[in-house]
């Protein structure tokens, strides 16, 4: 099925869900420059940032300093 025939047989989103994807979109691409512009760290965590939340998070588990 095609992207556009698709599209074309959808409701018109309304003016805040359209704001919202639009936010959302430079969010992504905001995120997407910030990782290029950041150092290769060394010998750090594999994976996301262990204290992205306020708690060190190590394999699922959460706990606070």
């Amino acid at each position: 099925m095609n992207d556009q025939s698709s599209a074309s047989n959808r409701k018109p989103l309304p003016p805040a869900a359209q704001r919202a994807l639009a936010e959302a979109e430079a969010r992504r691409q905001a995120a997407a420059a910030h990782a290029e512009a950041a150092p290769k760290e060394l010998q750090g965590p594999k994976g996301p940032e262990p204290t992205r939340y306020g708690d060190w998070e190590r394999k699922g588990i959460a706990s606070d300093f």
